[in-house]
């Protein structure tokens, strides 16, 4: 808490002298404050929640104090659990229902680079169990951090409406789907390779191109 210096007058009524003024102004005698909710003189909110572990003044967002993550969160507290293995509070709909990674807060978010166990913006947790403020693919792993299926559909329709020019109609390329890790040879296309396995577009070019035999 900042302090402010106050001039008060000697007991002899002699001059003034210098001293530091802890806390509101009804504490002019210099006295420190411990921490609370409500100033004993005036009875004045300094916040709708308050932590007296935290020693955290908010309004309120139906904050709680976890104990396991050492820190308050904001709740309401009965909608998330607190995962041992990750370390962290989680959405109850991701009970049972994640992939548990040891101590995953505990790193900058890969993309923003922000703290991800103190930051007060949402992470969320991928399918590969790794967390991110935001995104559509792990920067980790590079697997697809959403249900992409929709979007590759709509890929396919543009893959179709959009032909290749005839030097690379009938080339192919080597991939590697970073979805589901399996190899194959497509068709190259500017818009992307969609992968045979899984169907997934979030694939990376794993060898050169091969130039049909017609063309040798």
């Amino acid at each position: 808490m900042a302090t402010a210096a106050v001039a008060v007058e000697d007991e002899d009524g002699g001059g003034s002298q210098e001293r530091e003024r802890r806390g509101c102004e009804h504490y002019d005698r210099g006295c420190l404050l411990k921490a609370q909710q409500t100033c004993e003189e005036c009875s004045t909110v300094f916040g709708e929640y308050y932590c007296n572990i935290c020693h955290l003044f908010d309004k309120d967002k139906k904050q709680y104090h976890c104990e396991k993550c050492g820190i308050c969160r904001i709740g309401p507290k009965e909608d998330f659990f607190h995962c041992l293995k990750c370390n962290l509070c989680l959405s109850l709909s991701l009970q049972g229902h994640h992939k548990c990674i040891e101590n995953v807060s505990r790193q900058n978010c890969p993309i923003c680079l922000e703290d991800i166990h103190t930051s007060r913006v949402v992470a969320h947790v991928l399918p590969c169990g790794h967390l991110l403020h935001r995104g559509y693919r792990c920067p980790l792993c590079m697997h697809s951090a959403l249900d992409m299926t929709r979007y590759w559909r709509q890929l396919d329709n543009e893959v179709a409406q959009t032909p290749m020019p005839t030097e690379y109609q009938n080339m192919t390329v080597e991939i590697l789907c970073n979805d589901c890790s399996a190899r194959s040879t497509v068709q190259f296309h500017i818009l992307g390779m969609k992968c045979k396995s899984c169907e997934s577009y979030n694939t990376a070019q794993d060898g050169g191109c091969g130039i049909p035999l017609e063309q040798q």
